[in-house]
């Protein structure tokens, strides 16, 4: 070759764009390996929030239900906690009570009042039963204040007849499960059937708005006459949760107090919020755990998925939903609410969905939790997953959904993008994968490969990214 032939060459190759070979790790699922079954994932919609969707104009409501709840184009949740009110009215975004009026004395006749709505919340569920949600969490935050010691259903105060809280006007232990109970039953009568029920929100706070203070004895002292008026009522298939305290060391104390009282056989699963402190560890319990209620209160509006690790990017809780499954073995991971709107609830980070007018805008927050949310379904099983070879950077988690197909979810928290092989599922017979990342909201993957030995490969976890793999075929590991 002459010379003027090879500089034409080097010009050529000049232009070419650099080609870096990516080192692939090979992660191999062992589904011999079990930890927890998974309930699902979810949102509230409590305090007036259900309004931000039913209000809005078609096609808008529809398309915002179907993003919320759909499994093959939205997040898929399968979880949605409704807040049960105490509030005898609705001013500011209280939530209604079902018994405005104090029937007198604990015994007396109650005049339970039922609107049809119950804050927007009733509509948001039969929506979601319409996309095959069958959990539904019923959550109190306080008694209705002529039960409590301070008189109103805000600022404290504890339930009458527990330990250490007595009342002139008597024991409202059994009236405050009646009440309860009740609340199930207008559910029940308009189709949708509650499968959990907390009595506490947050009972180791006092706010200015519905809250009621209560440790692990007290606790124990109402889930004792919960549980027998339940099953009095045929609702012994409903499931009582325990406590949601702030943080999960606070509920990790009430956890222990509860079993030392007696109480843990009577629960359903135990309950707990991440604003005190996060996940770091299991409860104290043979119960199933969720984690039901996170959120960035404190950041401004952000749509980003990562800038520098902050409160508020989709980034930083795919982390945390990861170290929930992990290190807390939660059965359910919950975010706060869907839903806000601008005018009336602010620019802030506390929803998943900012609704704006007319229109909505979606976080990367909301696709943090689609990643999980469309891909683990209920009932599937976690198990264990192992990585070999290329990047160090990387988080799996895996799982055998009820209908046998195999679920692989990594977070990359490396700066360079990182091939990936999935191996160990014998049989695997097609696949399917999604990134999430600045880029990409759950976008397709469509270079995914399967082999003859079911190995999965042609995926590529961008660099601080979000790779989720559904595999179909046999579930059994090599």
């Amino acid at each position: 070759m002459h010379l003027p032939e090879l500089a034409t060459v080097a010009a050529a190759a000049a232009s070419l764009p650099l080609v870096v070979r990516q080192s692939t790790t090979t992660l191999t699922v062992n589904t011999n390996q079990m930890f927890q079954t998974i309930d699902g994932f979810g949102f509230s919609e409590a305090f007036q929030r259900a309004y931000n969707i039913y209000n809005l104009a078609e096609p808008k409501r529809s398309q915002l239900v179907d993003l919320l709840f759909n499994t093959t184009s939205g997040a898929g949740f399968s979880i949605l906690r409704n807040g049960i009110g105490s509030s005898p009215n609705s001013s500011n975004d209280w939530m209604n009570t079902i018994l405005p009026s104090s029937p007198g004395t604990p015994t007396g006749n109650a005049s339970y009042v039922w609107d049809g709505k119950d804050s927007g919340q009733l509509w948001v569920s039969q929506q979601a039963l319409k996309y095959g949600v069958k959990t539904f969490y019923a959550n109190a935050w306080s008694a209705p204040g002529f039960m409590k010691t301070n008189g109103k259903d805000s600022n404290g105060g504890s339930l009458c007849g527990v330990t250490g809280s007595t009342c002139t006007s008597g024991d409202w232990r059994q009236a405050y499960a009646n009440y309860l109970v009740k609340y199930i039953q207008f559910y029940q009568q308009a189709g949708v059937n509650v499968t959990h029920l907390g009595f506490l929100n947050e009972p180791d706070m006092s706010t200015s708005y519905a809250s009621m203070l209560s440790n692990g004895q007290q606790s124990a002292d109402f889930i004792k006459v919960l549980h027998p008026t339940l099953e009095k009522a045929g609702l012994s298939h409903v499931h009582i949760a325990c406590c949601d305290a702030t943080g999960w060391k606070v509920q990790t104390t009430m956890t222990t107090a509860l079993k030392t009282a007696g109480a843990e056989d009577l629960l359903g699963i135990v309950t707990s919020h991440t604003y005190t402190s996060g996940i770091s560890g299991t409860q104290p319990t043979t119960r199933k755990v969720w984690e039901t209620e996170c959120s960035d209160l404190s950041g401004a509006w952000s749509t980003a998925w990562y800038t520098n690790g902050a409160s508020g990017d989709g980034y930083t809780w795919a982390n945390s939903i990861y170290t929930g499954l992990t290190s807390g073995n939660v059965s359910a991971y919950l975010w706060w609410v869907a839903t806000q709107d601008k005018a009336t609830n602010g620019n802030k980070n506390e929803k998943l969905i900012l609704v704006d007018g007319g229109s909505y805008v979606v976080s990367k927050r909301f696709w943090a939790f689609a990643q999980y949310s469309r891909t683990i379904r209920p009932g599937a099983v976690r198990v264990g997953v192992s990585a070999a070879g290329g990047s160090t950077s990387l988080k799996a988690t895996a799982f055998v959904n009820a209908d046998g197909s195999v679920v692989v979810n990594v977070i990359n928290t490396g700066t360079a993008a990182a091939g990936l092989a999935v191996a160990g599922i014998k049989g695997a017979s097609a696949a399917k994968a999604w990134i999430t990342d600045g880029s990409n909201d759950m976008t397709a993957v469509s270079s995914v490969a399967v082999a003859a030995d079911g190995t999965v490969s042609g995926v590529s976890v961008p660099g601080r990214g979000m790779v989720s793999f559904v595999v179909s075929g046999a579930a059994v590991s090599a």
